[in-house]
């Protein structure tokens, strides 16, 4: 289960630079600026600054679990981790319900829907993604036991209780605000979308909204739902250490299926759209004639430069032929 989950782990890590890389790319530099474009570009980049911090994930599952970066990286690297899981899914909600407060409320949206209050917003997100993801700057903590260090939430040294109550309320608030608000909202805007498109008779446009509404939820679902049902499970920890060999089995896996959903968003969002397909085609030809017209400049260099040793070798012939002559 380790070696399937660090597969995993590095999957999403190529392909989530690769893909996100590319969104960022894109959407802040090749496309017109729209706020669907600013959604996209902070979603981008919290899945991108998500998956930079994989190869410390990585090595601890390779080191059965043994931390060597110290008690502030633990804290950093957690809390930067956690941020950008809240910040990923927070835009994607918020995308999900500006697609559809556009489309139904169209009139009201081109008043009201503006690139400024659109950053506004993603500097809300960014705000309150980070306020949630405090509590790790706090519990996170490194513990020696024999030969290995562990990097752990560290609730409560001496008071059980404490700690239980602590733990509880920090799943509780994650996975209401990380997974059960978020998937609803995706839903309810998904369904009532659908059923919007469908009453104006407009059935392309359906079939490919609802494809990828349908993409979206079902990987939204898939990737997420295994890691909170694993964080509620741990919960019993404290009462009963029944689960631990399970949580400790599967957890790591859990949350490599968690990673994945921000390698695959790009994919979802932006790099299955037309328009961003033709962006791409386009500034690959752009480079692909840039690169062969630097080097055909390069190769017209080298010919000038060779032609005055040929010119004046042919002018030394000439008197001599004439000569000859």
């Amino acid at each position: 289960m380790h070696i399937i989950s660090v597969v995993i782990y590095i999957i999403s890590f190529v392909l989530g630079l690769i893909g996100n890389g590319t969104v960022i790319w894109v959407t802040g530099c090749k496309s017109k600026k729209t706020v669907n474009s600013v959604w996209l570009l902070n979603l981008a980049m919290a899945d991108f600054v998500f998956v930079l911090f994989l190869p410390f994930y990585i090595d601890y599952i390779l080191r059965d679990f043994h931390w060597s970066f110290g008690v502030v990286m633990c804290k950093l690297n957690s809390f930067v981790s956690t941020m950008n899981m809240y910040a990923s899914v927070l835009f994607l909600t918020v995308l999900s319900i500006d697609r559809y407060v556009s489309v139904v409320h169209h009139s009201w949206s081109q008043r009201h829907r503006t690139m400024d209050r659109a950053w506004f917003m993603c500097g809300c997100l960014w705000v309150l993604a980070a306020a949630l993801s405090c509590p790790t700057l706090i519990f996170r903590d490194t513990m020696r036991i024999h030969d290995k260090v562990l990097c752990f939430n560290n609730f409560h040294p001496q008071d059980g209780h404490a700690a239980a109550v602590r733990h509880i309320v920090i799943v509780s608030i994650r996975t209401t605000v990380g997974f059960l608000l978020p998937f609803t909202a995706i839903c309810v805007t998904g369904i009532l979308l659908a059923v919007k498109v469908n009453q104006s008779q407009r059935s392309v446009r359906l079939s490919s909204f609802s494809k990828t509404v349908s993409a979206v939820v079902l990987a939204f679902f898939l990737c997420w739902a295994p890691f909170h049902t694993f964080s509620l499970m741990e919960l019993s920890i404290h009462s009963s250490a029944y689960l631990h060999d399970i949580l400790k089995m599967g957890f790591p896996l859990a949350n490599s299926l968690g990673f994945f959903n921000s390698c695959i968003n790009p994919l979802l969002y932006m790099l299955l759209s037309k328009k961003v397909r033709h962006i791409l085609k386009r500034a690959c030809l752009d480079l692909t004639k840039s690169s062969l017209r630097e080097i055909s400049q390069s190769i017209s260099a080298t010919e000038v430069e060779s032609l005055p040793g040929v010119l004046q070798d042919s002018s030394a012939e000439e008197p001599e032929a004439s000569s000859t002559l």
